[in-house]
């Protein structure tokens, strides 16, 4: 081992390319035999910066984009110092000094101080509401500032810049976007990609300008930013600014003790990662690599991580260069890029499909020789994890084949299987396919996961891990194992193959599938907890269809459902129950707002209003949760089906009838959507959203399936929101009508329904499902299979049958029984059972505790 026992080894730095080689560290068996210390400038540890817009997109929070094993780091012994970050660095005697004063003497010393943004200087850059966009602290900064803001601009229209414009449109902010290259994403993207581009983002609401710089920001008197002065001489009325034009390698350090650095910035190092002091390794952005070169993605750095970890295990190894292939969703827009994507190889040719008016732009570059070079992909990536590991090779097929996206005329797209062993599946950790196959054939790895866990492919930045099970499966199955796609231990039949059964052959009984049609050994069993509620669901889906009853709590399909069905309520971590009414798109009455106070502070319950614009009542015991429902369903309330795998609200923003921007009525086409859509059971939760205008105030793109209007009609969305990867929706039709509208979502409900895993969001199912969104749209526009008609009748079923669950409840003493917290005890207060509260509430939270219960 080149590091010898109790040697220091001091981390500068602790973002994701820190973290990395913290983890390289501790596999190579360096962290027992050394001691290391971090020193971390930001005031929170190692978190993902590259899903850092999904705090605006998707709502999530800091602690959701958390990379840091704090428990790991323990058991390695590693001392992190947050928020102490390093001020000098003393090549003669080998320490560091940090902000605090502490000071470290070090045998090794690792720079991973990243990058900071670049903002030009233009006069009036310091005014207040202008803002970078690089950490959490700008982010939460930025949100603050934008509560009082209406129009926000981007200096920077690159990839950062794209990120920043959403993150302002995520906070509903009329959003431009500035850049002085004659495109968008230049560095990505050719000129027919960036015009696919900019016609998308342009499509959801945001001014592009390109080919024009900032001349100055101009302030008020009160030095808050009110607009900017454009170089062609024209001016931008906004409120605040973020510059996000690109960013330069954090250098001072080095450059304050000596260290060689390059002349444009950054940390010079040789192959081995090692600066002009041999003590002395700099990894990541702020590293001038050897090939001249200042990698700004997280890939190359973490191969620089592993490149230093090795070398101090006292292995060979140099890092010659990365992938800078780059797969994207930005503003909801796919992009993507790799290889040789500029065509700039002699003899290059380019092979080109573009659809201006779906945004798509496809663009592969080939060598003489038919050598597939590179590629630019907007609007419709989803054959960039097969392209891209085809990069320098011959693929089997003619790139004209390649570049014609599915549903186009292609014939069936290549599959993982047509990759070289060479080919690298994920680039993040520099995985290949035959490092995957020998995962499974050698080491005996099951499952995706299994792999994931050995290789580390997929733990990066996700977008291999669709190839990563396909390529696993595949590699099973040739190992003679076979792949058990079935839904558990009780069926050997997928949800989708049941759904099929359950609608030919009118089954209406649990048990009667499972007897017919379940596995050997458990057709006498009572089933389990995974295919009990999924059963449950796909008979409550078809229940007009097949003649079964659509209330859960009927007869055996009670027996199946999950606690929230069980209840018709949602469970809360402190055993007591929610209530929620339905109030669709968001529109109520004086009489029924009043209705739902005296509930609320007759019950004691706590009130929230969500942001699917509904009110939540907090607290309720099981056995008053019929009490309440009877008073709210007297007062017109149906139930909102919070609890249930079926349509949750369809969210509104006020429309033309009083917005000033509104182009359609969307409380109206809420209203109607969330009433023809109630009580629909499927495979997961359903959300919606109608925004009145491209200002998209509704949040629709972040939705299930999401409509924006138009002045011609209604956009149609689908696919948004939840997964492991949350992601905005797809434009699947335009301009339609209100009974096209209506149409295509009737039959897109219905297909997911019919064709959906258990416990899947739209958002996977469409990123499963092969095809995506062009197979989607051929189905469900185009009804390429013929099945549309049959599709359109099973929802018109479910809305002529639909009854409110608690209205027929409250009604029926049968199902009223199982409302009770104890069987013995129906009746509360009952004197030997008293609940008191866990702890004092500041506000009206009650923690149910029995105390004694009646034997």
């Amino acid at each position: 081992m080149d590091t010898q026992a109790n040697a220091t080894i001091v981390l500068v730095g602790h973002g994701m390319v820190g973290q990395r080689f913290l983890e390289a560290l501790a596999e190579q068996g360096v962290t027992p035999a050394a001691r290391v210390v971090v020193l971390c400038e930001e005031p929170r540890p190692a978190y993902d910066r590259v899903h850092l817009t999904s705090y605006f997109s998707q709502g999530a929070s800091p602690q959701d984009l958390d990379l840091t094993d704090h428990a790991a780091l323990a058991a390695h012994g590693v001392e992190l110092h947050v928020g102490d970050p390093a001020v000098a660095v003393d090549l003669d005697s080998r320490t560091v000094t940090a902000r605090s004063g502490l000071t470290v003497g070090y045998d090794t010393l690792v720079l991973a101080t990243g990058s900071y943004p670049f903002v030009p200087p233009v006069p009036g850059r310091d005014a207040e509401g202008c803002f970078v966009y690089r950490t959490i602290e700008d982010v939460l900064a930025i949100e603050a500032y934008a509560k009082d803001a209406e129009r926000g601009a981007v200096v920077g229209g690159g990839l950062l810049g794209l990120e920043a414009a959403g993150a302002l449109r995520g906070l509903g902010l009329d959003t431009h976007v500035v850049e002085f290259a004659p495109r968008l994403m230049p560095a990505q993207v050719d000129e027919g990609g960036g015009a696919a581009l900019r016609g998308r983002v342009e499509g959801l609401g945001v001014a592009v300008r390109t080919g024009v710089g900032t001349q100055e920001i101009t302030a008020g008197p009160d030095g808050r930013v009110t607009g900017m002065r454009l170089t062609d001489g024209s001016e931008l009325p906004v409120d605040m600014v973020v510059f996000s034009a690109g960013v330069r390698p954090r250098d001072q350090l080095a450059r304050d003790c000596g260290l060689v650095v390059g002349e444009r910035g950054g940390v010079v190092v040789d192959a081995s990662c090692r600066t002009s002091d041999p003590a002395v390794f700099a990894i990541g952005e702020c590293a001038l690599a050897a090939d001249g070169r200042v990698y700004g993605l997280v890939a190359p750095g973490y191969e620089m991580a592993q490149t230093v970890a090795r070398t101090l295990a006292g292995g060979s190894a140099a890092f010659t260069g990365a992938d800078l292939s780059t797969k994207l969703k930005l503003l909801g827009v796919d992009v993507a890029s790799f290889g040789d994507a500029h065509g700039a190889a002699e003899g290059a040719a380019d092979v080109l499909y573009s659809d201006a008016r779906a945004g798509v732009y496809r663009k592969l570059v080939v060598g003489g020789d038919g050598t597939l070079l590179g590629g630019v992909l907007v609007g419709d990536s989803s054959s960039y994890e097969v392209l891209r590991p085809l990069a320098g090779s011959v693929p089997p097929v003619p790139a004209e084949q390649l570049v014609l996206p599915a549903g186009a005329g292609a014939p069936a797209p290549l599959g993982p299987a047509a990759l070289p062993d060479s080919a690298v599946v994920c680039s993040c950790h520099h995985v290949t396919k035959g490092a995957i196959r020998a995962a499974v054939a050698e080491q005996g790895c099951g499952s995706a996961a299994e792999v994931r866990g050995c290789t580390r492919a997929g733990t990066g930045c996700g977008s291999c891990v669709k190839v990563l099970g396909q390529l696993v499966d595949a590699e099973l199955e040739a190992s003679g194992i076979e792949v058990d796609k079935g839904l558990c231990g009780c069926f050997a039949l997928t949800r989708a193959e049941l759904y099929e059964i359950v609608l030919a052959l009118r089954i209406t009984s649990y048990r009667e599938l499972l007897r017919r049609h379940g596995r050997e050994g458990a057709r006498d069993g009572e089933g389990c907890e995974v295919c009990k509620p999924a059963v449950a669901s796909v008979i409550a889906s078809l229940a007009p269809a097949i003649g079964a009853s659509g209330h859960v709590l009927d007869g055996e399909q009670a027996a199946l459902q999950d606690t929230n069905d069980h209840f018709l309520a949602n469970m809360q971590k402190n055993g007591s129950y929610s209530v929620v009414p339905r109030i669709p798109g968001g529109e109520i009455t004086p009489e029924k707002l009043i209705v739902i106070g005296e509930v609320a502070r007759d019950f004691g319950l706590y009130t929230k209003i969500t942001g699917g614009q509904r009110i939540d009542l907090f607290g309720a015991r099981v056995e008053q949760l019929p009490l309440i429902w009877t008073r709210l369903v007297d007062a017109g309330f149906e139930s909102g089906h919070a609890y249930g795998k079926s349509l949750r609200t369809v969210k509104s923003c006020v429309g033309s009838s009083w917005c000033r921007y509104g182009v359609q009525d969307s409380v109206r086409m809420a209203i109607n959507l969330e009433l023809r859509y109630r009580g629909l059971r499927s495979p997961h939760k359903l959300k919606s959203a109608v925004s009145g205008c491209a200002r998209e105030c509704a949040e629709a793109r972040s939705k299930d399936f999401g409509v924006i209007a138009t002045a011609n009609g209604w956009n149609l969305y689908v696919g948004g929101n939840g997964g492991a990867t949350p992601r905005h929706a797809d434009l699947l039709a335009q301009d339609l009508s209100d009974a096209e509208l209506v149409r295509l979502i009737d039959r897109f409900l219905m297909f997911y329904i019919r064709t959906a895993d258990r416990l899947e969001r739209t958002s996977v199912w469409l990123e499963r499902l092969p095809g995506g969104l062009e197979h989607v749209r051929d189905v469900v526009v185009h009804d390429s299979l013929g099945i549309c008609a049959e599709l359109e009748e099973l929802m018109v079923g479910h809305v002529a049958g639909y009854r409110d669950e608690w209205a027929d409840t409250v009604n029926d003493p049968e199902r009223l029984r199982r409302f009770v917290s104890f069987v013995n005890a129906p009746d509360t207060p009952d004197p030997t059972v008293r609940f008191v509260a866990e702890r004092d509430q500041i506000k009206p939270e009650p923690v149910l505790v029995p105390v004694l219960t009646k034997r």
